[in-house]
């Protein structure tokens, strides 16, 4: 059981790995492209459309805003000749609950994706837009690193004292820790992205709470009942 866990333990240790050196860095390097491209000159090449903002008409088929559980919100566009397509939003407001099936709106494409919508002033950004919530990136690849540690230090424990590696089991201590290791993550992680604070308080906030939330609920169980 205990090489078991150690092997397993690699699983999240590369989703780690993933999180923090490929995931994080493009979507930073992403959101800065967009940040910094400009309108599209006229007679574009493809490759210099790729990277600009261009502005086409599209008229409106149907919404779809469908809250709570299984959330959905979307619009269908069509333009004058045959392409038709879905545009994806994360929330309601504040134009996607405004539109009608005919109206004409304005929208934004950078890179094949449309970005945003624009209709008589009032512009919301799609779900493809970059967004600048590297905050999340680094609380996954938290919760990854630390579930890593978790799994590796159980199966180490097990392996080193194979009869005696209570209390490193799954319940209770592993489970509680676990819980507490994605309630850290999040908690830190999500305040993090509504503030606007820089990526890395994520690990730097949400690790020593786990370490001294895990010592806590290790001396815990050590105790003589």
């Amino acid at each position: 059981m205990g090489v078991l866990l150690i092997l397993l333990s690699l699983i999240p240790a590369v989703l780690c790995y993933v999180a923090f050196a490929v995931w994080l860095p493009s979507d930073r390097e992403r959101y800065r492209d967009y940040q910094a491209a400009e309108p599209c000159p006229a007679h574009a090449t493809p490759q210099v459309e790729s990277n600009c903002l261009s502005t086409w008409r599209f008229t409106v088929v149907k919404t779809v805003i469908k809250g709570g559980k299984g959330s959905s919100y979307e619009a269908t566009l069509k333009d004058e000749g045959s392409w038709r397509g879905v545009v994806d939003f994360g929330d309601p407001g504040p134009l996607l609950e405004r539109l009608e099936p005919g109206d004409r709106v304005t929208a934004t494409v950078w890179r094949r994706d449309i970005v945003s919508l624009n209709k008589d002033g009032v512009r919301q950004n799609s779900s493809d837009a970059p967004r600048d919530e590297l905050q999340m990136n680094a609380a996954i690849g938290t919760l990854a690193g630390l579930v890593a540690a978790q799994a590796f230090a159980f199966g180490a424990v097990r392996l080193v004292r194979p009869c005696g590696y209570e209390p490193f089991t799954w319940n209770p201590y592993g489970k509680w820790l676990l819980i507490t290791s994605i309630v850290a993550c999040f908690a830190v992680g999500l305040p993090a992205v509504w503030i606007g604070i820089t990526w890395w308080t994520v690990p730097a906030v949400g690790v020593p709470l786990v370490v001294c939330a895990a010592a806590l609920m290790h001396r815990h169980q050590a105790t003589p009942k």
